[in-house]
C-alpha cells in the first residue's frame, strides 16, 4: 500500500513541478498570470491512499507591474478586465497582453493577427455603442471642413463713445470710424483660408452695430444691431446672425452662423474671451492617440482629430473559471459565465493606459521556493519507495 500511496505523492509533486515550470518559463510573457497547484487527500472509508490534484488555481486578479514602452498602440489594463480579440475563425478569446499593432486593412491586432473589439463609429464620428466589432483605423486623410459656426464671446466697454468719423463701409478699415475691430481665421469646403473681421461700433447707451467682412468685402447682412440691459445682458440678437452672401472660387458659398451668447456690455476694458470657429483645412494622419476610456483617436496635420472607436473590455463572474490557450489568452467557459462587456473606467471595467504593457505577475523567488519544496517532497516519496522495497526484500529473505 506505500508503494502506491507514494507513487501518488511522485504524480502530484510532477504536476505541481509542471505548474512551477510553467510560471517560471512565462515570468517576462506580457499578461501572464501565474498558477499554483492544489492537492487533497484521498481516502477510502478511514484507509489513506494517498494524495491527488484538484487542479490549478489562477493569480488572475493579480495585477502585474504596467511597463513604459511609450509605442502608442501597447495597451495595459489599469484594474479590472480583459482585451477582446477575434481570430479568422471567428472564435472570441480574452487576454490581457495588449501587444496590437495595425495590418494591411487598418485593423487593430496582435501578433496572432487576431482583431481587437470595441466600438466603431459611423461616418460621422459618432460611437456605435452596443455594436461590438473589429476596430479599424479609417482614411489616412481628412478632408477639408468649411467654416459653419462662430461661437464669439466679448465684452463691450460701456464707457466707449461714438467715434468721431461715422463708419463708412467703403473703407472699413479707418481706424476713427469703429470702437474696436476683431478678425476670426476661417475656411470655404475647399480648405482655403479666409478672414472673417468684425468692427464694433457704439452708437449709443447700451447700443452697439457690428459690421461684417471677408477678406475685405461686405458681407449679407453687412451688419446687426447689438443692445444690452441696464445690467449689461446682451438683448439682441437673440439669435445666431447667419451671415454669408459670399462665394470663394471655387467653392461652395459660405454660410456662417455667428453665436453671440454669453456676449456683456460692462465698464471693464473690450476683451474676446471666446473665438471659436468650426472648419479647418485638409490634413494628412501623422499618428494614433488612446485616452484611458479607450477612445481611440488619429491625429491630423492640421492640428484636428478624429475619432476611431473605443476599445470593449470584457470582464466574468468567475474569472478564476476561465480555461487558458495559448498566446497568453483564456476563453470562457460554463465555470466563468459569459463575458460582460462595457466600456473601460465604468463600474468594474479598469483603465486603458496607451503606450504600456502589463508585466508577467510572476514571483519568481516564490516560484523557486516552491520549486526547493517540490524537490524535497519528490525526494521524501522516493524514499518511501525505497524504504519499502528494502523491507520487502528483507521479508522475502526471510522466508
Amino acid at each position: 500500500m506505500s508503494f502506491n500511496i507514494a507513487l501518488t505523492g511522485l504524480n502530484a509533486v510532477s504536476e505541481q513541478l509542471n505548474t512551477v515550470s510553467n510560471n517560471i518559463a512565462n515570468s517576462n510573457t506580457t499578461g501572464f498570470k501565474s498558477s499554483r497547484t492544489e492537492f487533497g487527500s484521498v481516502y477510502a472509508d478511514t484507509q489513506a491512499m494517498g494524495v491527488e490534484v484538484l487542479g490549478n488555481t489562477q493569480s488572475i486578479s493579480l495585477g502585474g507591474a504596467l511597463l513604459n514602452t511609450s509605442r502608442t498602440l501597447d495597451l495595459a489594463i489599469s484594474g479590472g478586465g480583459f482585451f477582446i480579440v477575434k481570430g479568422t475563425n471567428g472564435e472570441t478569446q480574452y487576454t490581457r497582453a495588449g501587444v496590437f499593432g495595425t495590418d494591411s486593412a487598418n485593423y487593430i491586432v496582435n501578433k496572432a493577427g487576431q482583431k481587437l473589439q470595441g466600438y466603431p463609429t459611423d461616418a460621422n464620428g459618432t460611437l456605435l455603442t452596443g455594436s461590438l466589432g473589429d476596430l479599424r483605423i479609417q482614411a489616412a486623410t481628412l478632408p477639408a471642413r468649411a467654416t459653419d459656426s462662430l461661437e464669439f464671446v466679448a465684452n463691450l466697454d460701456a464707457n466707449e463713445t461714438a467715434p468721431a468719423v461715422p463708419f463708412d463701409p467703403l473703407n472699413p478699415g479707418d481706424p476713427n470710424s469703429y470702437n474696436h475691430t476683431y478678425t476670426t481665421k476661417v475656411y470655404d469646403s475647399l480648405g482655403k483660408e479666409h478672414t472673417l473681421t468684425q468692427y464694433f461700433v457704439t452708437t449709443g447707451a447700451n447700443n452697439w452695430t457690428a459690421h461684417y467682412y471677408l477678406d475685405g468685402a461686405a458681407m449679407t447682412p453687412a451688419s446687426a444691431a447689438m443692445t444690452f440691459d441696464t445690467n449689461g445682458v446682451m438683448t439682441a440678437p437673440a439669435a445666431p446672425v447667419p451671415l454669408g452672401g459670399i462665394t470663394p472660387p471655387g467653392a461652395s458659398p459660405l454660410t456662417i452662423a455667428l453665436d453671440y451668447t454669453d456676449t456683456t456690455q460692462n465698464g471693464t476694458n473690450f476683451g474676446v474671451s471666446t473665438n471659436l470657429a468650426s472648419g479647418y483645412t485638409s490634413g494628412e494622419q501623422t499618428g494614433l492617440g488612446i485616452d484611458s476610456k479607450g477612445n481611440v483617436f488619429v491625429n491630423y496635420s492640421n492640428g484636428e482629430s478624429q475619432l476611431q472607436g473605443q476599445v470593449v473590455l470584457a470582464s466574468f463572474i468567475n474569472p478564476e473559471g476561465l480555461k487558458n490557450v495559448s498566446g497568453t489568452a483564456w476563453v470562457s467557459t460554463t465555470d466563468s459565465g459569459q463575458a460582460l462587456t462595457g466600456a473601460p473606467g465604468v463600474a468594474q471595467f479598469g483603465t486603458v493606459n496607451a503606450g504600456t504593457l502589463e508585466n508577467s505577475n510572476v514571483d519568481l523567488t516564490e516560484e523557486l521556493v516552491s520549486l526547493m519544496q517540490g524537490q524535497r517532497n519528490y525526494q521524501a516519496n522516493t524514499k518511501v519507495i525505497s524504504t519499502q522495497k528494502d523491507l520487502d526484500q528483507i521479508l522475502f529473505s526471510a522466508m
